[in-house]
């Protein structure tokens, strides 16, 4: 029979600890953040719709995305035990360069839409983790602010070939004096994909007041006093402003990009060059005949062609192909830790990371994105030690299993 008595006042306190309140808010709000997805809900209550949306949204259905994102979902990992593997090594050799994790910060246009401090922040903070910062052609910080940002850190510089090249050939020119070592030259945005979240809130740029914006900022004023007291917006590749996302994409872009632009910067560009947004393998080999250092696969995030193929799906059969040819990265559908290591399990030399890094920086700013790369790292070195390997290059694809949802059909033409 148990015993019992009355509680001591002494025994109470010692069980009434009460944790001292913070004051900031910043800090509170991303110390209760333990994943991505809670990073995103922070950022959505934070930001105004279309900005959020933009971010978030993908084109058409998006079907790509969903898909992305599944696939990394649909992993089975094989873990080893009894192999001790108290502390791991997460860092990596990436295109002539050391990467303190095997993740470097993805291009993304317009940046500074969904939090002030834009690429300042993500530059920063990549240069503090020892891991790259990808500069975008459409973003809304100057080679030259970037490298003042990250003035010791790997910058890398992604290229749109635009209607007029040389705007492209000088941001490349610039882009290599001020010390950026890859350049990764975009190839799946001859047009913009149709991103329907954006025409339905009416996104423009600028932001434009209308009835609709002006009730949704009301919960959200931090996010117009910081846009309306900080400089104007600026893009190094945009000489006027004004319409929807696709408009000024569709306006600036050219459809009849070809190897032959190709060429051409290979000649300009002194550093590495890889190729962002390959989805084949055929294009994949040719690619390699044509003297790049290396492949991203990827989807552009879902925001192009919607139903596109599933990068992380492609990866095994490329890495099969080109991989002792050509660094072969990959992106699209990222949002865990255990992503990165599956992927760099199934022969990835290397992942990017993009909403993941926006959805930081809109919860918190430069502190945001720090905390992005903090939930990552702790992701990564927390798989690799359940899986019992101390080091990236002890990832091997036995340690994966990817489940598919999706079987092709037989085609009719082979």
């Amino acid at each position: 029979m148990v015993q019992r008595q009355f509680p001591k006042p002494v025994e109470l306190l010692e069980l009434m600890q009460f944790k001292k309140p913070e004051l900031n808010g910043t800090k509170r709000r991303l110390d209760a953040a333990y994943t991505i997805s809670d990073l995103r809900t922070i950022a959505k209550r934070r930001t105004p719709k279309a900005a959020f949306d933009y971010t978030d949204g993908a084109a058409e259905g998006e079907t790509s995305l969903a898909r992305a994102r599944q696939a990394f979902e649909d992993v089975e990992f094989h873990p080893d035990v009894l192999r001790p593997a108290e502390n791991v090594d997460t860092s990596v050799e990436i295109l002539g360069g050391p990467s303190a994790l095997p993740f470097g910060i993805a291009p993304t246009g317009f940046t500074r839409l969904m939090q002030t401090e834009g690429e300042v922040a993500g530059a920063g903070a990549a240069g503090a983790a020892g891991i790259p910062f990808t500069l975008s052609t459409l973003g809304t910080t100057s080679i030259e602010g970037v490298k003042a940002a990250n003035p010791h850190g790997r910058n890398w510089f992604q290229l749109y070939v635009m209607r007029d090249r040389e705007i492209s050939y000088g941001l490349a020119k610039r882009a290599a004096e001020a010390g950026f070592d890859t350049l990764q030259f975009t190839v799946d945005t001859p047009v913009a994909g149709a991103r329907l979240r954006d025409k339905r809130n009416g996104f423009s740029i600028p932001p434009q007041l209308t009835l609709g914006t002006i009730v949704n900022a009301i919960p959200r004023p931090w996010w117009w006093i910081d846009f309306l007291t900080t400089p104007k917006l600026e893009f190094a590749s945009l000489s006027a402003t004004g319409g929807t996302v696709g408009d000024l994409l569709n306006a600036a872009m050219d459809p009849t990009i070809s190897y032959e632009d190709l060429k051409v910067i290979r000649e300009i560009w002194p550093g590495k060059i890889v190729i962002k947004g390959v989805q084949n393998v055929e294009d994949s080999k040719r690619l390699i005949d044509h003297g790049v250092d290396g492949i991203i696969l990827s989807n552009h995030g879902g925001r192009q062609l919607d139903r596109a193929p599933i990068p992380f799906h492609l990866l095994p059969t490329v890495v099969r192909e080109v991989g002792k040819d050509a660094t072969v990265m990959v992106d699209t559908g990222i949002m865990n830790g255990a992503d990165i290591v599956a992927a760099m399990a199934l022969g990835a030399k290397f992942t990017l990371i993009g909403r993941a890094y926006l959805y930081g920086l809109m919860a918190g700013g430069r502190a945001g994105v720090d905390k992005t790369i903090e939930i990552l790292r702790s992701e990564i070195e927390r798989t690799m030690k359940l899986l019992g390997v101390a080091s990236i290059a002890e990832l091997e694809p036995r340690h994966v299993t990817q489940l598919t949802r999706l079987a092709p059909m037989p085609r009719s033409d082979v």
